[in-house]
């Protein structure tokens, strides 16, 4: 029984240390990895923020 929770807390942590990697939509280093994305595989959403964000912003 303790090996199943162990190997639970184990996965959920690796979990949540995998999504945070992803920068914040609108951040500077989300422009950059925007930039390097292939146009053709960005979604709209994405492609509306870019512009709002990276695009369109007075920064």
């Amino acid at each position: 029984m303790i090996k199943v929770i162990t190997l639970c807390l184990a996965s959920s942590f690796l979990l949540f240390g995998l999504t945070a990697c992803d920068p914040e939509v609108g951040s500077k280093d989300w422009c950059l990895a925007m930039k390097e994305k292939a146009k053709a595989d960005w979604s709209a959403n994405e492609a509306a923020d870019f512009a709002k964000n990276c695009v369109l912003a007075s920064d």
